[in-house]
């Protein structure tokens, strides 16, 4: 029996190299592959990319811990990230402080890590690339 699943899909418009980078050293993500627009067995439409893309991201997958997220720069510059966040839970407060700073550098604070009913340290953040972030320790 197959079980459905969501999986994260993020467009980065022209920056998803940095971006793989900046979460690989931020969170310990680890890029399982990793194609760009010039390696496609089929070439791009006549005017779908702009100028330069062709080294640019068509498509990742990466993981943190145990989930795993695609990612592509898309097909065009700028990136817009509103109407959710991702959830990242982590086993101890240590790791929690540790993943938040590194996600806020370069970014905007919603709400410092405090202590809250559900956690004994939560925080939410917007990060550099404009995705919203939910850091916890877990339950």
């Amino acid at each position: 029996m197959k079980t459905s699943f969501i999986q994260p899909y993020l467009f980065f418009g022209g920056r998803c190299e940095e971006a793989l980078e900046f979460y690989r050293t931020a969170l310990g993500a680890e890029v399982d592959l990793l194609m760009r627009y010039k390696d496609s067995p089929e070439p791009m439409p006549p005017g779908r990319l702009p100028a330069g893309f062709e080294n640019k991201v068509m498509h990742a997958t990466f993981h943190v811990g145990g989930t795993t997220l695609m990612a592509s720069d898309g097909c065009e510059e700028g990136a817009s990230f509103a109407g959710f966040s991702l959830h990242i839970c982590l086993p101890t407060e240590a790791g929690v402080n540790r993943a938040f700073d590194a996600l806020a550098a370069g970014g905007k604070v919603e709400m410092p890590l405090t202590k809250t009913f559900w956690s004994p340290r939560f925080g939410m953040l917007t990060d550099r690339f404009g995705i919203g972030w939910m850091v916890s320790v877990a339950a």
